[in-house]
């Protein structure tokens, strides 16, 4: 098989699918203090298997109330980083809006917490 390549940040399959992304469904939302950036403390439960997880995520531009009960994708298998006096165990995914903000990434139709990415 040829190997088509994006520029210097390619990864090969393997590497990949070693990046675990899971569905999860945010229980909990509060404003961060102390942080760089203006985020959110988001509690999200992962199911049975990974349980409840720790995000900061920069994602604003929702009010609070409407992110409670949404389901989510974030990668699960990075180690915890410290934002501020915050640890986010696993990363929120997410991508620009065009007026700065975060649009998040989510299943397009109610999927299994827990549900792994394929």
């Amino acid at each position: 098989m040829e190997k088509v390549s994006s520029g210097d940040a390619s990864i090969d399959f393997e590497a990949f699918a070693r990046v675990d992304v899971r569905v999860g469904e945010i229980r909990s939302v509060e404003r961060t203090e102390g942080t760089r950036a203006a985020a959110y403390k988001l509690v999200i439960d992962f199911g049975a298997e990974i349980g409840t997880k720790v995000s900061v995520a920069q994602a604003t531009n929702h009010p609070p109330e409407t992110l409670q009960g949404t389901q989510v994708l974030a990668v699960v298998n990075l180690e915890p980083r410290r934002i501020g006096k915050y640890v986010s165990e696993v990363l929120t995914l997410g991508v620009p809006t065009e007026d700065r903000g975060t649009a998040l990434v989510v299943p397009d139709m109610k999927a299994i917490v827990g549900g792994r990415l394929f």
